[in-house]
């Protein structure tokens, strides 16, 4: 529900699949699902007809997916996405790759510079996935191409995901398909960040804004006073920046207040509500703490 370059970061993922002729989406949740429902209460998200999966406990990334694609019914091949990956990758041209490979799944792939964060998905000419290593060390990789988080599924993957119990795709549904070579893979190099991070984040919303890093993404109502500074940041609404504050590289939540001559750097964020003193110096500081 973050706002990236303004709009929310839930919507900017619906409305990408809504770009490639999907018209109904399920959303699988756990953590706090009222946000959502509270926030589209007629049922539509980004332009489309959305529906909620919502976990009793949490059952991991194929778990979720047996769990939602089961109480929505589905019988045919299907996309799903990771909701904290905003990408512009051509989901049709991948959709269409699949369906020309007799694949049972398809991964999109993005070339990253430190794959040791991610699945790395070395393939072969064919574009075959020959291993799916989570995470290797840094070094390790076979290459940079990493799983986008971007999936084209056929109804049998679901019937290969253990009921009644977490199960990551990662570590074993997609494995298993490699064994039997039915896993495929397509690389991208269109727009893909991972905004899991203060970092990530705050890079989604300047380049979706259009602006370069030196720039700031300002929210509705923010307060900026006489002499403050805000590079490299992101300004939810309501916040205040007093006189000569400084804002580097940091988030500020909404209707937080940056008291006078206060320097707030280094990745900082800044909760909801909460108020950073005149004259303090936070550098990669948490406040509230309990909010990291």
């Amino acid at each position: 529900m973050l706002p990236v370059a303004g709009v929310p970061m839930i919507e900017r993922v619906v409305g990408h699949l809504a770009r490639h002729g999907i018209d109904r989406v399920v959303l699988s949740m756990g953590y706090r699902p009222d946000a959502f429902l509270d926030a589209y209460p007629d049922g539509r998200c980004g332009g489309v007809e959305v529906e909620y999966a919502v976990e009793s406990e949490p059952l991991d990334t194929a778990g979720a997916i047996r769990f939602a694609a089961r109480r929505a019914g589905f019988d045919d091949v299907f996309v799903v996405l990771n909701g904290d990956v905003i990408t512009e990758i051509d989901i049709s041209a991948v959709v269409k790759f699949h369906a020309s490979h007799g694949a049972s799944a398809t991964l999109a792939l993005t070339p990253v510079d430190d794959p040791s964060r991610f699945g790395v998905v070395p393939t072969d000419e064919d574009g075959r996935v020959v291993a799916f290593i989570e995470k290797p060390g840094p070094g390790e990789a076979p290459t940079n191409l990493i799983n986008a988080g971007v999936y084209v599924l056929e109804p049998s993957v679901i019937d290969r995901i253990p009921d009644g119990r977490r199960v990551s795709i990662e570590r074993e549904t997609f494995p298993q398909l490699v064994a039997d070579r039915s896993l495929f893979a397509l690389a991208s190099d269109a727009t893909w960040i991972d905004v899991g991070t203060p970092a990530a984040y705050i890079e989604a919303n300047l380049t979706f804004a259009g602006v370069g890093p030196d720039a700031a993404v300002v929210g509705h109502g923010v307060r900026v006073d006489p002499g403050a500074c805000i590079t490299g940041s992101v300004v939810l609404d309501e916040a205040v920046i007093a006189a000569d504050a400084v804002v580097r590289d940091s988030i500020i939540g909404r209707r937080a207040v940056i008291g006078e001559g206060a320097i707030v750097e280094a990745l900082s964020v800044i909760g909801d509500g909460a108020i950073v003193p005149p004259g303090a110096h936070l550098t990669g500081a948490r406040l509230p703490e309990e909010a990291a």
